[in-house]
């Protein structure tokens, strides 16, 4: 396994080196190299070729070895999770750690809150049935990048998202429009969000109420009544932004996109949905009803 190993990264890494960090022979090494590979080896050298292809180019480091082994055995290779994550973590091909970050709720207002119509029931049997809202921000080198997401929990889908400098009531409704335009102006839907006065609003329950929605909220600092938008989160800090600073907003909105409208919503293997793509699952499910 060492030798494979020095053998994978000696583009890298200088062999006298590598050698003497692992305590082998530099002689044993090159005698190795002089034997034909096992049809094992063989065999992990280009599924290593494949996942650094698929981490480089199609999932920007963002599959850990779950994911990783689906998007491989729908490529045709017959593998398991243990063996994929031994070759990625053998490589330096795992996914990005996440960082933590904090909330964006402003809670201490004199709005009324609504009653929580969801109650934890993530997976209405139709779209536009249940929609969900949050608001997270972004490190950037002109200051903070406010981010409001709309997901429908039907598919997981980001349906509807804005980027502002603030965290006011305006990129919450640009969003919401977004996702109203973007399904078919759609009634009768539950909208869910934590208590944040962007959601409490007089102006944005107007809005709801004019469109014919019904509004939801989380009880009192219980995050977990709105977990889907909060693992949208999870996965956009660990996947994309990491410890980045980007260099303005207008970066970031533009990174953000390409997460969202490219990878997030059309690449991205979703383990809820049967390791399917929003926009595949959507698909397939209007398929079957036809």
């Amino acid at each position: 396994m060492k030798y494979q190993f020095m053998g994978q990264q000696r583009r890298y890494h200088r062999v006298e080196k590598m050698a003497r960090v692992l305590e082998i022979s530099r002689s044993g090494f090159y005698a190795w190299l002089k034997r034909k590979p096992s049809r094992r080896a063989q065999e992990d050298g280009r599924l290593v070729e494949e996942i650094r292809d698929i981490q480089e180019n199609r999932a920007k480091f963002r599959y850990g070895s779950p994911r990783m082994t689906v998007e491989l055995r729908n490529r045709g290779h017959h593998v398991g999770r243990n063996r994929v994550a031994r070759l990625m973590r053998a490589n330096g091909l795992n996914a990005k750690r996440r960082k933590k970050f904090r909330t964006t709720t402003k809670s201490d207002h004199k709005h009324t809150a609504s009653p929580n119509l969801v109650n934890r029931q993530f997976q209405p049997e139709a779209p536009n049935k249940v929609w969900a809202s949050d608001l997270t921000y972004v490190a950037t080198a002109e200051g903070w990048l406010y981010l409001c997401v709309i997901l429908d929990l039907y598919s997981r889908r980001v349906i509807g998202w804005a980027t502002s400098k603030s965290l006011g009531t305006t990129s919450v409704l640009k969003a919401l429009w977004m996702a109203i335009t973007g399904r078919g102006n759609p009634r009768n839907v539950i909208f869910h969000s934590d208590r944040g006065v962007q959601y409490a609003s007089t102006m944005f329950r107007r809005v709801l109420r004019k469109r014919g929605f019904f509004q939801s909220m989380s009880r009192k600092g219980n995050c977990w009544d709105n977990a889907c938008v909060e693992s949208f989160f999870k996965s956009l800090k660990t996947e994309l932004i990491g410890k980045t600073i980007f260099e303005s907003r207008e970066a970031a909105t533009q990174a953000i996109f390409e997460y969202i409208e490219v990878f997030y919503n059309r690449i991205r293997l979703h383990s809820t949905l049967g390791y399917l793509n929003p926009v595949q699952f959507e698909e397939e499910s209007e398929e079957k009803v036809a």
